[in-house]
C-alpha cells in the first residue's frame, strides 16, 4: 500500500468515525481530495485507491491534470478564488465550484457553461470568519444572493461553502462551521428551494465540521502530505 493509499484509508476512518459520533450516516459526508500543487503521478495513486472527486485552485494546473488523467473518470472541483477572466475553462472543465462568492462570478459561469454539459454544481462561498482577507460573503447577503444564483440557467446550485479562520479551539471550530449551517438552514426555510450541500472541514478541523452538518469535507495534507 502506497502512503497515499494510507492515508486515504486513515481519513476515511476518521470520516466514519466522526459520523458515529455525531450519529449521522458514514455515506452523508463525501471526500474531497485537495491536490493543488501535486503532480499527477500522485493523484494517480488516490485514484487507484478509489478516490474519484479533486478539488484544485489553480485553473491552468488543474486543465494540465485533467488532460494527463482523462482515463481515469475523475470529478473535478473547483475549490480557489476565481477571477472573472478565468471563469471559461473553470465552466467549461469542472464538475463543480465551490467558491462563488458575487453575482458576477456566477453569471459568467451560467453563460459561459456548455450547453452539452450537465448543469455546473455551485456553491456560493460565505466567510464566516469575517477576516478581511478571505473570499466570500457576509452570512447576512447570503440569502438574496442564493436567490440570484439560483434563477441563472447552466448552474444548479448546491449549497454554501467555508474556509474559516484556522483554531485549535474545537468549540470555536464549530462555531464557525455552525454559522454556516445555521445560514443555509435560513435559505431553505425562506426560499422555494432547498440546498443540500455544506461544503467545509479540512484535514485539522473535518470532525468539527461533521458535528455542525458538513457534507463534503476538503482534504489535502493528511492525503497528500506537507508540501515543500
Amino acid at each position: 500500500m502506497t502512503s497515499i493509499a494510507a492515508n486515504l484509508q486513515a481519513v476515511r476512518a476518521r470520516i466514519a468515525a466522526a459520523c458515529v459520533a455525531a450519529g449521522r450516516p458514514a455515506d452523508s459526508v463525501q471526500l474531497l481530495a485537495v491536490s493543488k500543487t501535486w503532480p499527477a503521478a500522485s493523484l494517480r495513486e488516490a485514484a487507484a485507491a478509489g478516490q474519484r472527486a479533486f478539488g484544485e485552485n489553480y485553473v491552468q494546473e488543474a486543465a494540465d491534470k485533467a488532460a494527463e488523467l482523462a482515463g481515469l473518470d475523475l470529478e473535478w472541483h473547483f475549490i480557489g478564488p476565481l477571477q472573472s477572466n478565468k471563469t471559461r475553462p473553470v465552466a467549461e472543465g469542472f464538475a463543480w465550484v465551490h467558491s462563488v462568492d458575487r453575482l458576477k462570478i456566477a453569471e459568467r459561469l451560467a453563460a459561459q457553461r456548455p450547453a452539452a454539459l450537465p448543469p455546473l454544481n455551485v456553491c456560493l462561498q460565505v466567510n464566516v470568519s469575517g477576516e478581511a482577507s478571505k473570499s466570500g460573503c457576509a452570512p447576512e447577503q447570503g440569502l438574496a444572493l442564493a436567490a440570484a444564483i439560483n434563477a441563472l440557467p447552466a448552474l444548479r446550485l448546491r449549497g454554501l461553502m467555508a474556509i474559516p479562520e484556522p483554531t485549535g479551539d474545537v468549540v470555536r471550530q464549530r462555531r464557525q462551521f455552525a454559522l454556516l449551517r445555521h445560514t443555509l438552514e435560513r435559505i431553505n426555510a425562506e426560499l422555494d428551494f432547498r440546498l443540500d450541500t455544506l461544503s467545509m472541514g479540512m484535514s485539522d478541523d473535518l470532525e468539527a465540521a461533521i458535528m455542525e452538518g458538513a457534507t463534503i469535507v476538503r482534504v489535502g495534507t493528511a492525503i497528500f502530505g506537507q508540501r515543500d
